[in-house]
């Protein structure tokens, strides 16, 4: 049998896939909707497949998986989101990703997905491969700005790290600049990617070393 489990907030989103997967004879999917209970599950449970929603209220599925690895070293984990991936691919690859599933995939597609993921193999679909392709080109003369100091912010992303460097939760500095928490979430990943950095902390602290925030920000 293989174990699935989907960690995602979005309940009937969850279910959905659970229904999806378990019209197969050898698979069992488990829906989590509370990030804060997943290690206390995979501690009493064997997965053989994690399907890792990437935007969460509490933490991201970048975050998600370094911690979900560290208790399980071999999990196979693929991301299960309806956003686009290309501005985090490095990331969620570094973080230990196996892999990638869109949460508009046909069961066919969901179900391929899972059973490359457990030989060790992994599916994307032609749109990503292609935005990858276009953007590994561009690599050495990204990687090369970077170098020197070129990156910006957005003034917004300056206004989330403000808040972050006030120590404001990401529900606070929704609330602040009148946003949804699922935005903040995709601006501070978005942050990290142009960083290069895994946390709130790090992110600050390479800003503040490139000069990318005002005066008032760094005081």
């Amino acid at each position: 049998m293989i174990n699935v489990l989907i960690v995602d907030d979005h309940p009937a989103v969850g279910q959905g896939t659970v229904a999806l997967i378990e019209q197969e004879e050898d698979m069992k999917a488990t829906i989590i909707t509370d990030v804060d209970i997943v290690l206390d599950v995979i501690n009493e449970n064997s997965y053989e497949i994690y399907l890792i929603d990437l935007y969460m209220p509490k933490i991201n599925g970048i975050e998600l998986t370094k911690m979900i690895l560290r208790v399980d070293p071999n999990a196979t984990i693929l991301i299960y989101t309806g956003f686009d991936l290309v501005a985090h691919y490095n990331l969620l690859i570094e973080a230990g990703v196996s892999g990638f599933v869109s949460k508009t995939a046909t069961q066919e597609q969901l179900i391929t997905a899972i059973r490359c993921g457990i030989r060790e193999e992994a599916v994307i679909s032609f749109q990503l491969l292609k935005q990858l392709r276009r953007v590994d080109s561009e690599s050495s003369t990204n990687e090369a700005e970077h170098n020197l100091g070129d990156i910006t912010l957005s003034s917004k992303e300056q206004e989330i790290l403000a808040g972050v460097s006030k120590g404001l939760t990401n529900k606070a500095i929704a609330t602040d600049l009148s946003m949804s928490q699922r935005t903040i979430e995709y601006h501070l990943t978005k942050i990290f990617s142009k960083l290069g950095v895994s946390s709130r902390t790090e992110a600050l602290f390479k800003a503040k070393e490139f000069g990318l925030l005002s005066p008032q920000i760094v005081e």
